[in-house]
């Protein structure tokens, strides 16, 4: 049901971490308060979000200035984007369908390592640019290699309008994905804000086109509130189409629906995301096969990479003298054993806890068991983890103490591919590998803080006080009798 205007929880009264900062700007919110008659919950949320973008945008002004070509700028100022290397890298510049079987362009391209929605939005996005960059003419580009090409004023030119596209793109989707979580509980709007004051959204929302799965998740779960399945469905299969982690979350409807015995609206989102992946696909597929079907092989056969659990084994075994290494089959035999057991341990959680638990607390949990053991943790999957996590658990201490963890990490992997971090005998570097291990501390911390709310619902915030009022009525009837 909508809340009236005003009806809303006060932060300043209701998270301690607010209430102490409050103290600052005189104390928590008071019962006499006044509401300001335009600035509500919503928009301030919105104001915030667009500055942190804004911000994020800033930077990375020191790469953008020389178009991402100081090897050394993108570490030491930590302002790598994948955009400006992927629009010349996988024939944007010549406008090339991502998924073409044009001998000449297979030959001087790589095909697009992403699913078909990103491989979409960036081919988009590049035709923007060029009409931007006046339309200009690509014969003579296609004369030249690739090399050439890329090193040319011109194309610098469009590989920093492409990012300026992209970066509008993606504010107008983190913008949407605020407004959709703070509509996700009417009454608590403001839970959004650590959405909009996310450090991992400043400093990650430019690196890669992760954004455009953000705001299916974000609209998964509102409409999963609003009682919509198929429509709950729809976001997940087109977020499946972006990215996979979003297929996870129908792992979490399966739960609620088997326990509260609602198989019409598990079928009604199966069949959604279904759907909505197949005909988001089919472009892709029709147009070239064997290039759509790259994504999976590209991930089956990587082996480990930054930032997972399996490269620091590796690389450490490597420092003791053994020449180790995890083969990528190893890799995703143990990922999926591992990934299978975590799910059916939510399922059982599920199943069990005192309360049916929420959509965001239940894909959140699946969601960071895939990370944990994936054989790769760009810095930008912390975007997977963030509207999940910002409604799953709304308290800023546990917030703050996660997204620590993923902005040491957010620096530490790009001082570590700098050498920054490398030791002078020689050798990986042992700051790296901790900088690993105290991210995955930090999101099995803000994990166990989902599962107690769970199993001890009256420590879930959104919760609290329904069960402290149920609570109440208990003792009145007891004390009645």
């Amino acid at each position: 049901m909508p809340t009236a205007r005003g009806d809303w929880v006060d932060p300043s009264t209701d998270d301690p971490v607010v209430t102490a900062l409050s103290e600052g700007l005189g104390g928590p919110t008071g019962p006499h308060a006044g509401r300001h008659p335009w600035w509500t919950p919503v928009r301030v949320v919105l104001a915030l979000t667009a500055v942190c973008l804004a911000l994020g945008m800033w930077q990375k002004t020191n790469c953008y200035d020389d178009t991402w070509q100081d090897g050394n700028a993108r570490y030491t100022h930590m302002c790598y984007s994948d955009l400006p290397y992927l629009y010349t890298g996988r024939g944007f510049a010549e406008l090339a369908w991502p998924y073409s079987e044009d001998a000449q362009t297979r030959a001087r391209y790589e095909v697009m390592e992403y699913p078909a929605g990103i491989a979409y939005w960036a081919y988009g996005t590049a035709w923007v640019t060029h009409w931007l960059n006046g339309s200009p003419d690509l014969d003579p580009r296609r004369s030249q290699s690739v090399g050439e090409m890329s090193s040319t004023d011109e194309v610098h030119r469009e590989m920093r309008i492409f990012v300026i596209v992209n970066a509008l793109g993606f504010a107008v989707l983190a913008l949407l994905s605020a407004w959709l979580l703070s509509g996700v509980n009417p009454r608590r709007p403001w839970d959004a804000a650590a959405f909009a004051l996310s450090p991992a959204l400043l400093l990650t929302g430019l690196v890669n086109w992760d954004l455009l799965a953000v705001v299916t998740v974000a609209g998964a779960l509102w409409a999963w509130a609003r009682g919509r399945p198929l429509l709950t469905g729809v976001l997940i299969g087109l977020g499946t189409a972006v990215k996979l982690y979003p297929l996870f979350l129908l792992g979490a409807v399966l739960v609620i629906c088997l326990r509260q015995r609602r198989p019409r609206e598990l079928g009604l989102a199966a069949l959604g995301a279904a759907g909505a992946w197949i005909l988001a696909n089919l472009p892709a597929y029709l147009s070239g096969p064997s290039e759509w079907k790259v994504f999976w092989t590209f991930n089956s056969d990587r082996g480990a990479d930054l930032g997972s659990v399996w490269l620091v084994v590796q690389q450490a075994m490597e420092q003791t003298g053994d020449p180790f290494t995890f083969d990528p089959h190893t890799i995703n035999v143990g990922s999926w054993l591992f990934f299978g057991a975590w799910c059916i341990g939510v399922l059982l959680l599920g199943l069990s806890a005192p309360s049916t638990p929420r959509l965001a607390q239940l894909g959140f949990l699946v969601v960071a068991g895939f990370l944990l053991v994936n054989k790769v943790y760009s810095p930008q999957y912390v975007l997977w983890l963030l509207p999940l996590a910002v409604i799953a658990r709304p308290r800023w201490r546990d917030l703050i103490i996660w997204q620590a963890g993923e902005v040491l990490y957010f620096a530490a992997v790009w001082w570590y591919l700098g050498g920054f971090l490398a030791p002078a005998g020689g050798g990986d570097a042992a700051w790296y590998w901790a900088a690993t291990i105290l991210r995955v501390a930090a999101e099995l911390w803000l994990v166990a803080m989902v599962v107690r709310d769970i199993v001890r619902p009256r420590h879930d915030p959104v919760r609290a006080a329904v069960v402290e009022a149920q609570l109440r009525t208990t003792r009145s009837n007891a004390v009645a009798v």
